[in-house]
């Protein structure tokens, strides 16, 4: 008996010290922390940080004036770019070309000569040739017939038809003295070249005549009148000899009148 007795207590004795390394080991455990902390997501691993990304410098906007600036609404500008239907791009005119529309041309004025003096009168178109180079083109012209006769003193009746390039045509009638020394009689036909004529109306008035003329039968006649700004180049063409220095005016008018002052 006590022989067991000694072996129980060795043996207790032996394992003193394992059962005190055991109890240092032994964690406590509280079970309400263990089944919260299962409970609870484990935190996410944050995203490692991106580096910004290096700025790109823009070109500055171009300025209105600046070279090279182009309105949005324009569009691009490209030169092979077809042109759109149904449109044409049309060249500005000339200025001489605007002139041109509001007065009579060569062809206009030699085919008008002619209706008044017959087709192919010798020397009619280089005379209006002549005309037009010095003096250029006029706005308008008179076609008609004039009879006069003179020994000191002298009387010019004419009538025709006063040809305007914007005011279209009417009926003029011109008389006037001529004083001089002249001799003869004459019957004319008459075509007048008409300059700076803007208002029909403004024929009729009163135009200066100062004549160094001599013509023979078959032979043309040409003189200066003018008034302000008008000009009138008469070219006479008919039968009678007037030889002389004469100097008086032409009176135009609306209507037909036998006094020639």
């Amino acid at each position: 008996m006590k022989l067991f007795q000694s072996i129980a207590f060795g043996l207790a004795a032996w394992a003193l010290p394992f059962g005190a390394a055991a109890e240092a080991q032994v964690q406590q455990i509280d079970p309400n922390t263990a089944i919260d902390g299962d409970l609870q997501a484990a935190p996410a691993t944050p995203p490692p940080a991106r580096e910004p990304a290096p700025a790109t410098s823009l070109p500055a906007a171009p300025r209105v004036g600046d070279p090279g600036f182009a309105s949005p609404a324009a569009g691009p500008i490209s030169a092979s770019e077809p042109p759109v239907p149904g449109m044409t791009s049309v060249p500005a005119a000339p200025p001489r070309a605007a002139a041109d529309g509001n007065t009579y041309r060569e062809d206009d004025l030699i085919g008008a000569a002619e209706g008044v003096f017959g087709k192919g009168a010798k020397g009619l178109a280089l005379m209006i040739q002549d005309i037009l180079k010095k003096q250029g083109q006029p706005n308008a012209y008179i076609t008609g017939r004039e009879a006069g006769g003179a020994v000191v003193v002298g009387v010019r009746y004419g009538s025709g038809t006063l040809h305007h390039k914007i005011e279209g045509e009417r009926p003029v009638y011109w008389t006037g003295p001529s004083i001089g020394f002249d001799v003869g009689a004459n019957a004319a036909n008459t075509f007048v070249l008409v300059y700076n004529l803007h208002d029909s109306e403004d024929l009729f008035r009163r135009y200066g005549a100062g004549e160094g003329q001599a013509y023979f039968v078959g032979g043309f006649n040409v003189s200066y009148l003018r008034r302000g700004d008008v000009v009138l180049i008469p070219v006479r063409f008919g039968a009678g000899l007037r030889l002389g220095v004469n100097g008086g005016y032409m009176k135009f008018r609306r209507t037909q009148n036998w006094v020639p002052f």
